[in-house]
């Protein structure tokens, strides 16, 4: 896991990091590798990985709006946390998806309550998962499932990209998939939040409308409810 902070404060960077510091070692967790940076341009000129992201707004130059734009067009899955004491710019940083705002100057217990849910979401978001069928064993990442699918006999893990027929029932998947990220629509279909376009009482859409799945009238509200804080968790 990779941390990068950009923020042309550097008091604020060197607090920040202290609290990091003092988060990761309160849980008894490896201290991830922190990068820093003090301009927009600074950061989208680099070229390494970023998982978790601590951006300044209100910056010289590219400003934290434009910078985080570009960097969820690069990676829909990086974890934006935005860091101003301009509430306004709040409205804007949400159309691009941020996980969290921060508010300056920074409260240490809300930073350690957020990074939590961060973790959370990061270790779901870059889970791998085995997959057997009956010619191989492929690993895949959890987040590329659009949804598995009890046909007949058959169980069909649908990806982004292919189809493949699981050797495994569907109990095992009920219990092998991240339940922040999968619900169980149906008896027949169990579907990755992150796919979903839309639903009704009856049908949910996914992958732009790609695929259809099942929803049963007694299992709507349950989805609605996973699915609107599946929504909120990712904001």
């Amino acid at each position: 896991m990779q941390l990068i902070i950009c923020d042309d404060d550097n008091l604020f960077i060197q607090k920040l990091q202290s609290y990091l510091q003092l988060f990761f070692r309160q849980h008894h967790l490896t201290l991830p590798e922190i990068i820093t940076f003090t301009s927009g341009e600074e950061l989208l000129s680099y070229t390494g990985r970023i998982d978790i992201l601590f951006l300044d707004i209100e910056m010289p130059g590219m400003n934290g709006i434009y910078v985080g734009n570009i960097l969820k067009r690069r990676n829909e899955n990086i974890i934006i946390f935005v860091v101003t004491s301009y509430s306004e710019y709040l409205d804007e940083a949400m159309r691009f998806h941020v996980f969290r705002y921060l508010s300056k100057p920074l409260e240490k217990q809300r930073l350690f309550r957020n990074m939590k849910d961060a973790l959370a979401l990061y270790h779901s978001l870059s889970k791998n998962i085995a997959l057997e069928t009956k010619d191989k064993i492929l690993t895949l990442p959890v987040n590329d499932i659009v949804f598995i699918e009890a046909n007949g006999r058959k169980i069909i893990v649908h990806t982004i990209t292919h189809d493949y027929e699981s050797i495994r029932n569907m109990q095992y998947w009920l219990e092998a998939l991240p339940q922040n990220c999968f619900i169980q629509s149906h008896r027949s279909f169990i579907v990755n939040l992150k796919h979903v376009s839309d639903f009704n009482h009856d049908l949910i859409h996914l992958g732009n409308g790609q695929f259809t799945a099942y929803l049963t009238k007694r299992k709507y509200t349950e989805f609605k409810n996973a699915y609107l804080l599946y929504l909120e968790s990712r904001v």
